[in-house]
């Protein structure tokens, strides 16, 4: 039984803490508003399991579902995002709006959720890949009331996407899905239903495929799903940095923008333990990975000036090396709450190695650094010889021989301003 059925059904139980409820009003396209729900969620059990089920989206036999067969879902789209309102505004219990810090006006839940006529706080990390983008992309989803869109450039393959052709079309993938417009993303969608880790990360929107897979896949669902949401955030390896202006420019999306640099060293180290990356130039290539460096500083000394409340620049090693404080200083960046979720998230992810390559559980001290130990000074000195004047704007220190590449520390100062 779902929870919102749950909450008409039990009697309700007063108590000190309130969840808040979403009121439809209207008929078609109905209006919405909040009002608070005084029942205790545990004692009528109005519980919401974060697990879900076990399945993949690809055990479902087609004696199942087909999820190309047209149907109307209109009243499970309609019961599941009823439902999901509960869960977010339980989520969001307690929660501290910024209320004019950071930059941020919210005072309310309803000032940040779309559905409502609010804007929500939109963040998007770009970085390359093995950067350490998919550990910050799971903290920005451990705060609450979170929609996560996860590699939404996925479908183009291990390529980085510089100038057109590409980059007009990309922009626009990421704006619509900003913008929680999934109509007209057919090939992302169809792509998705083959390669589900394209939802998998987004925890709270996978939690309904697995028990509504009819939906998954559908705009008419993600559509009014997504606009629930009071954050948005978007984690992409695929995209240069130059194009995110056509982002920060948009003033309707406000959204802010986090370029995430590793020492090309510690990425091109970590890429090897990759299947998919030997042979992909964008990916394997030393020379290609600090270009893309170079540029990426040309243009986050520029965005830097032009943009200060809503770009900033992080290396990998610097976040791994102090992650609370650190999260701490990023968060009130993104314009977040740093909420006893994500305490919980670092605490649990950043002091013990954990599973495999793609492990997001690391001894974050020393994850960033290995490349010194598992890379000969042979390999070194050759990705230094491509590296150096991207290595020198991002402050990272050459080694000049075995021994001084296992002691050192290769992090120096950096500036952009």
């Amino acid at each position: 039984m779902s929870a919102l059925r749950l909450a008409r059904d039990t009697p309700q139980v007063p108590t000190s803490d309130q969840f808040w409820k979403y009121v439809e009003v209207g008929g078609s396209t109905p209006k919405a508003y909040l009002e608070p729900l005084g029942f205790n969620a545990e004692a009528c059990g109005c519980r919401y399991s974060r697990r879900g089920w076990q399945r993949s989206m690809l055990q479902w036999s087609s004696n199942e579902i087909d999820i190309d067969e047209p149907a109307n879902y209109s009243k499970e789209i309609s019961e599941v995002v009823s439902e999901m309102r509960q869960i977010i505004g339980a989520e969001m219990e307690g929660y501290q709006y910024p209320n004019g810090l950071y930059n941020v006006t919210a005072r309310s839940l309803a000032d940040l959720v779309p559905e409502l006529g609010g804007q929500p706080i939109r963040n998007l990390v770009i970085t390359t890949w093995r950067s350490g983008s998919t550990f910050l992309g799971d903290v920005l989803n451990s705060h609450p009331g979170n929609f996560y869109h996860y590699e939404p450039l996925l479908d183009y393959d291990i390529v980085r996407i510089r100038e057109e052709p590409s980059a007009s079309e990309a922009v626009r993938i990421l704006k619509a899905l900003l913008n929680c417009n999934y109509t007209g993303l057919d090939h992302y969608l169809e792509y998705g239903k083959y390669h589900v880790w394209l939802f998998t990360h987004n925890t709270r929107l996978w939690e309904q495929c697995q028990q509504h897979p009819s939906l998954c896949w559908l705009p008419e669902f993600l559509n009014p799903f997504c606009r629930l949401f009071p954050f948005q955030s978007m984690k992409t390896v695929r995209l240069k940095l130059s194009l995110a202006e056509r982002l920060l420019a948009d003033k309707s999306l406000n959204v802010r923008v986090l370029l995430l640099v590793r020492d090309p060293r510690g990425t091109l180290q970590s890429r090897k333990h990759r299947s998919w990356c030997p042979g992909s130039p964008d990916c394997s290539e030393p020379r290609i990975l600090c270009s893309d460096l170079v540029a990426d500083y040309v243009s986050a000394k520029e965005f830097t000036v032009k943009y200060p409340n809503r770009f900033r620049v992080v290396r990998y090693e610097d976040l791994s090396v102090t992650p609370y404080r650190s999260v701490k200083e990023l968060f009130q960046f993104f314009g977040l709450d740093f909420h006893p979720n994500v305490q919980k998230f670092l605490d649990t992810h950043t002091k013990v190695d954990v599973g495999g390559v793609s492990s997001t559980y690391r001894n974050s001290k020393s994850a960033p650094f290995h490349w010194r130990q598992d890379l000969s000074y042979l390999e070194v000195r050759s990705i230094q010889r491509h590296c150096k004047q991207a290595m020198d704007a991002w402050g990272y220190v050459e080694a000049f021989n075995s021994t001084h590449q296992r002691e050192f520390n290769p992090l120096s100062d950096y500036k952009l301003v």
